[in-house]
């Protein structure tokens, strides 16, 4: 078969990670060879500028510094993750991608734009999803089940943002979804098993 690449989007606490593992679990029991990543992360490079973003002592960071580092932090993971394994016939799973940062600092941080497109556009290389699940989940539901997750109960550097900045990002998602066919709209306040039967169902219609 040939290579596939999937994202997974969604505000904090939405339950992306649980839904590709699941999601991953599944389509190697059916022979897939699967690479599961991350942004920010996905390589040495990035686990270090993931470190840098997310952490809540970096709370001055400007704007315009955030998402160059997201872009830097794609533009490694692109070269050195997604392309070697979509051309190598693989399934690709992302957690998170593009849409994050037009979601994120586009409408989040409210920086122009177009530039945050024309960034992201020339570091993706026009690798671009042929398929994304926008796991969509009340905010304040997110955010609290985020929250609880670390140790202080106070998240992470951008899980600390208030409720209109997680507002914004929820409406710029939803907009995307509306616009782009490659999205799969998948109600994340349900159980999770459920969720995840929503998934495959998409999923079947695309690739299995």
């Amino acid at each position: 078969m040939a290579g596939f690449f999937i994202t997974f989007e969604g505000i904090e606490g939405s339950g992306k990670s649980t839904q590709i593992k699941l999601l991953t679990e599944k389509l190697k029991t059916l022979d897939y060879e699967v690479i599961f990543t991350k942004e920010p992360g996905g390589t040495e490079i990035g686990e270090k500028i993931r470190k840098i973003l997310l952490d809540p002592i970096h709370h001055q960071m400007d704007d315009r510094a955030e998402i160059l580092l997201y872009a830097a932090d794609r533009a490694q993971h692109v070269v050195e993750t997604i392309i070697p394994a979509v051309e190598n016939d693989k399934v690709v799973i992302s957690d998170r991608y593009i849409d994050s940062n037009i979601a994120y600092q586009g409408h989040g941080r409210g920086l122009d734009l177009e530039m945050v497109k024309k960034i992201n556009k020339w570091v993706i290389r026009d690798y671009w999803p042929d398929l994304t699940f926008l796991l969509d989940l009340d905010v304040k539901e997110g955010l609290k089940r985020a929250r609880d997750l670390t140790p202080d109960k106070t998240g992470d550097r951008l899980e600390r943002e208030v409720v209109d900045f997680h507002e914004n990002v929820r409406q710029a998602y939803l907009e995307m979804a509306e616009k782009y066919e490659r999205f799969k709209i998948i109600d994340a306040s349900r159980d999770s098993d459920i969720v995840h039967q929503d998934i495959l169902r998409a999923i079947k219609e695309e690739l299995l």
